[in-house]
């Protein structure tokens, strides 16, 4: 977990603060282990659920690998053109909703205890 620290308060002020934020609030979850991978902080539990994705200009993207899987009641996630991560993206701390993104998050996580993942491949 000391990794993701030092990634963490190593990113631009903005971009630290709101990682520091989500980091928190995910790795808070039960049955949550994070790893550095591919360069960025990603959150498991049987597999991966999503990671936190520096984006240029200064935001933050919280990206749910499973995105196009979950139902999003409230319109919370972007597919941007993936065809199956989607996610929301963060231009401050304030922007930050744990209300809305809770349900999400929740919902991510049961689909990772229930339903395998596996990969759709084309006939």
């Amino acid at each position: 977990m000391d990794d993701i620290i030092t990634y963490i308060e190593d990113q631009p002020r903005q971009q630290m603060q709101i990682m520091m934020l989500l980091h928190s609030y995910i790795s808070s979850l039960p049955n949550i282990q994070a790893k550095i991978r591919y360069k960025i902080p990603f959150y498991f539990q049987n597999s991966w659920i999503c990671y936190l994705n520096p984006v240029k200009g200064g935001d933050v993207e919280l990206a749910f690998l499973r995105g196009r899987e979950l139902v999003d009641e409230g319109g919370l996630l972007s597919a941007n053109g993936r065809k199956m991560v989607k996610g929301v993206t963060y231009q401050n701390v304030e922007d930050v909703s744990f209300e809305s993104l809770e349900p999400v998050l929740l919902e991510a996580l049961i689909l990772d205890e229930n339903v395998p993942y596996s990969v759709k491949k084309k006939k």
